[in-house]
């Protein structure tokens, strides 16, 4: 808990009415998470500024308002009898201030605080940041830790964790404001290491300011978010500042594209690097980087894979899913937990007892079939490079036919719609595309450029075009039997689809398994998670 009158003393630049006697117990963005005691930050969004709610905050329990100028004048033009904060821009004060108040900030050295019990040291805090990969690194971290008997948080594009307790994620990385309210509560729950998935935007938006991560890690980049960023040049300097010391202490960095390299050769923090030659775009770089992933045996239910690094430390074991870039994604996240200070004895150890890598990826090829009958696996790729990856684990495990399901978002990233198609369609025998969030665009529309990228690379491919989704995964499995394979891209672990601004229930891999059993396949049970 903090005084208001500290938190206008050190962030505001002018103060409409007395702050004093005032005690502030939060941060929030949106009145509908509002509590009372919290301090509602009113930023100008691209149709409406935040300030035209701000007597709405203050019926739900706001002690003050925090905005810019604008904004000021329109809580004034309301009535709004709470004191208000005015800076110059909220946004981007918003980590500073989130940190203060939550005792979050790792940089705070101010003790002026009311609250009323000592809340532990700060947890260990690691960041996984690139293109594809992400959510899985942080998901393999998580489980890592929690085999060497650390109590784990995550927040993840998937979802959210602290301890075993689950939450459904909105936002790839959090706004600064949950963000640190939810650093505060893993840290009062005993949480001793907290995974945390950092997308591009997640920086340009200020969403990570006040938190220095122990260790960030950088997996890759490949053609995305082209909505968000001019170009993938604006991309990239997006993503780099994570290795930089206002950012992170330490960096673990893949070299298995050429953006890592460059992100080595311009962090500001100790870097150790990490290469896979078997899937880098320069194997011989990769070859030399400090850590070496070398891949082994590729299962249905595992990858194999050797990591070996300085001091002759070498390990042999297994990630629970197809692929070599995830066991890229695993090794990264080894890496990580050495340069935090986890003992490289006790990993091993741990990996060793346990038979391998025990870790839940949501929607990450997730395997949604049986023993008999086509093997299905669920993912939440969405970019060219993910496809290619993902199929040709897919083909390297399927001794049959590889078909492949995919559709594209709407109002999002258009310009690598014609390489999903020609990827897709370059990797399977069968394509079939369908829908997936269309938001406002035409998804007629959207299924025609994924279909004229994949006719453009194979004019003689097998393509058929289904809509909507549940009826494409039900077509998709009377198309191939035993010993072939669907991957099911995009959808992955979410819940809905976005259609013209509402969120429809859905779920791609209960409708997977709905198809399965209605063409007689027998299939497991639903994970609970």
């Amino acid at each position: 808990m903090r005084r208001l009158s500290a938190l206008a003393e050190r962030f505001a630049d002018r103060v409409v009415g007395d702050t004093e006697g005032i005690q502030v117990t939060g941060i929030s963005l949106a009145t509908a998470d509002l509590r009372a005691g919290e301090v509602f930050v009113a930023i100008a969004g691209a149709n409406r500024h935040g300030a035209e709610f701000a007597r709405t905050a203050e019926d739900a329990g706001a002690v003050a308002v925090l905005t810019d100028a604008a904004g000021a004048a329109l809580a004034a033009a309301s009535d709004v009898r709470v004191p208000v904060l005015v800076v110059g821009d909220p946004r981007a004060l918003l980590g500073a201030v989130s940190g203060w108040v939550y005792g979050t900030g790792r940089n705070d050295t101010d003790t002026d605080t009311d609250t009323e019990h000592d809340l532990g040291p700060m947890p260990l805090l690691l960041a996984t940041t690139g293109t594809n990969g992400k959510t899985s690194v942080s998901h393999l971290l998580e489980g890592i830790l929690q085999q060497v008997g650390a109590v784990t948080g995550l927040s993840s594009t998937a979802e959210r964790h602290i301890d075993d307790q689950v939450v459904v994620s909105r936002l790839t990385t959090p706004e600064a404001s949950e963000m640190h309210a939810l650093l505060a509560l893993m840290r009062e729950r005993g949480v001793e290491a907290i995974a945390v998935e950092v997308s591009a935007q997640a920086l340009s938006r200020h969403r990570v300011d006040g938190i220095v991560f122990d260790v960030a890690g950088f997996t890759n980049l490949s053609h995305d978010h082209l909505d968000d960023y001019a170009d993938m040049r604006e991309y990239f300097e997006a993503k780099a500042p994570l290795f930089q010391p206002e950012r992170a202490r330490r960096g673990v960095v893949s070299l298995d594209t050429a953006a890592g390299h460059e992100i080595a050769a311009g962090a500001g923090i100790p870097i150790v690097t990490v290469g896979t030659p078997a899937i880098a775009q320069d194997a011989a770089a990769a070859a030399a980087a400090d850590w070496v992933v070398h891949i082994g045996a590729e299962l249905p239910a595992y990858t194999e894979f050797t990591l070996s690094g300085p001091q002759g430390r070498t390990l042999t074991t297994r990630v629970p899913v197809i692929g070599p870039h995830k066991a890229a994604n695993a090794s990264l996240a080894i890496v990580m937990m050495l340069e935090v200070g986890y003992a490289w004895d006790d990993i091993v150890a741990a990996l060793t007892r346990d038979g391998g890598i025990r870790a839940y990826l949501p929607g990450r090829t997730e395997r949604v079939s049986g023993d008999t009958g086509p093997t299905v696996f669920v993912d939440f790729g969405h970019s060219p490079d993910a496809f290619e990856k993902t199929l040709a684990a897919v083909r390297r495990v399927t001794p049959g036919r590889v078909l492949m399901l995919f559709g594209a978002d709407g109002d999002r990233d258009a310009s690598k719609r014609l390489d999903m198609g020609r990827t897709a369609v370059l990797g399977s025998d069968i394509l079939v595309i369908t829908d997936h969030h269309p938001r406002f665009e035409d998804p007629a529309s959207i299924r025609r450029t994924l279909i004229e990228g994949a006719r453009a690379a194979r004019p003689d491919a097998q393509i058929h075009e289904y809509s909507p989704p549940e009826a494409a995964i039900v077509a998709a499995v009377g198309l191939v039997g035993e010993g072939d394979a669907i991957l099911w891209a995009g959808p992955g672990h979410q819940d809905y689809r976005d259609i013209r601004g509402v969120r429809t229930p859905y779920s791609a891999r209960e409708l997977a398994r709905a198809a399965l059993r209605a063409a007689g396949w027998a299939v497991p049970e639903a994970r609970q998670h």
